[in-house]
């Protein structure tokens, strides 16, 4: 009968007994392997070449370059071709344009006088953009005008691109497509040295931009009275390319999308900001919307000849206290309500004119007076910034300007201390959330602009 097996816990005293009667062969043996492993690989390193004993050689090679004749020859056998672009000027014929753009070719003349696509170029308004392509004896292959869009074709900015080409067997080849204005980005900054245009003018920034910025904080800077040397501004706004060209034509620009104003060393921001309705308005980084419940002035820009105080009558000679505010204008400059009301009267009215009155609820009117024309209707309702009429010099006026009064109780109140103190709106809710991450983006992009100018005030 065999024996049996003896058990793996026996057989694990046994193995544990023979390791501790032997660990220090085992350890001593170990040591001896890793040592051997070493020693390999000490040994191997050595056999590698060293780069210091790598041959070098120097290769030399001849080049010889073409004489300066046959690179002049090639040169002169090379089809140039040129771009020039300039704008259109109102004086301008197709020869003046052309010459201008240094081409003097007569059957491109021809083509401008008589091609029907060709003759819009000149007709209407100047400041049209033209490109034209020339060749080597100065004559036009192609000219690409740019220019606004039919009023018609106006559901969205658009331009007008008008080409004009000459084509191989002789004749022109003329169309005109109507394309979408594409927006682009851009930073800007300055500081006022004498007047906000003046400091738009020299950062090259479009005048739509700076009558926007005139616009957006109207009611907290009185451009007119407050405007301090050395204040500064950045603004972030949209303009608009034709093709990737600029363009120079209204709108020129688009919305100005974020701005901060310095004035007298206090900030002002702005940013514009679309809710979930698909309305827009600017707000500051506070969140409170910069659109008052009236406008600080019946025009988008223009100077105050005559404040709310005593002074002397032009007409009447004797000093009589003024109970309104008066802007001088060109004639038929529009004017638009300071906010939302219904037409109270609009008609003659012995000195005054041709006048609007408006009542904006809460015992509060205004009135508009010495208009050359009235473009609403007693009874109607009307909107802020709507037109209701134009400078003018009917009634007593000693030349074009618009007399503006305001009223609260039927008592004539400072016009320019109404919008200041006039209700606003802020964003609360959910909407708070994403209006704080689009302001903080917006104050990066100013921070970027203001580069260009110095010390800078910190958002309060």
């Amino acid at each position: 009968m065999p024996k049996p097996l003896p058990s793996l816990s026996v057989h694990t005293q046994r193995v544990g007994a023979w390791l501790q009667q032997h660990s220090r062969r085992l350890s001593a043996a170990f040591v001896v392997v890793l040592a051997g492993f070493a020693a390999a690989a000490f040994g191997v390193a050595p056999l590698l070449p060293d780069p210091a004993d790598t041959p070098q050689r120097v290769v030399v090679d001849t080049v010889a370059p073409s004489g300066i004749a046959a690179q002049l020859e090639a040169l002169a056998d090379h089809d140039l071709q040129l771009w020039r672009s300039d704008l259109t000027r109102g004086t301008d014929t197709p020869d003046s344009l052309l010459r201008r753009l240094g081409i003097a070719d007569a059957e491109a003349s021809a083509m401008l006088r008589n091609d029907p696509l060709a003759r819009r170029l000149l007709d209407g308004r100047a400041g049209k953009l033209v490109q034209v392509l020339v060749d080597s004896n100065g004559s036009l292959q192609e000219l690409v005008a740019r220019y606004g869009a039919p009023e018609s074709a106006k559901r969205e900015p658009q331009f007008t691109r008008l080409t004009v080409t000459r084509k191989v067997g002789g004749g022109w080849q003329s169309r005109t497509d109507v394309l979408p204005l594409v927006g682009q980005v851009r930073l800007a900054s300055g500081t006022i040295r004498s007047s906000l245009f003046a400091a738009t003018d020299e950062a090259r920034i479009p005048d739509p931009v700076a009558v926007q910025m005139a616009e957006i904080f109207a009611a907290d800077i009185d451009f007119h009275r407050e405007l301090r040397k050395g204040d500064t501004f950045s603004v972030v706004y949209e303009a608009l390319t034709a093709d990737g060209e600029p363009v120079t034509w209204a709108p020129s620009t688009g919305r100005v999308l974020s701005a901060e104003f310095v004035n007298n060393g206090k900030a002002h921001h702005a940013l514009w900001y679309t809710d979930a309705t698909g309305r827009g308005a600017y707000f500051g980084f506070d969140g409170q919307s910069k659109r008052r419940a009236f406008l600080a002035s019946p025009m988008e820009f223009s100077r105050i000849t005559s404040g709310f105080a005593m002074r002397m009558h032009p007409i009447l000679q004797t000093m009589r206290a003024h109970r309104g505010v008066d802007y001088g204008a060109p004639a038929g400059t529009p004017v638009r309500s300071v906010g939302d009301g219904v037409v109270e009267f609009a008609g003659w009215q012995n000195g005054y004119g041709n006048v609007v009155k408006i009542q904006h609820g809460k015992n509060r009117s205004t009135l508009y007076a010495h208009l050359s024309r009235i473009d609403v209707r007693k009874g109607q309702s009307v909107e802020q910034g709507q037109h209701v009429g134009a400078v003018g010099s009917t009634g007593w006026a000693t030349g074009p300007h618009l007399h503006f009064e305001f009223q609260v109780n039927g008592q004539h109140v400072d016009p320019l201390q109404i919008a200041k103190a006039s209700e606003t709106v802020t964003i609360d809710g959910p909407a708070r959330n994403q209006f704080a991450e689009l302001s903080r983006s917006a104050q990066a992009q100013l921070q970027l602009a203001g580069t260009m100018i110095g010390g800078r005030v910190q958002p309060e």
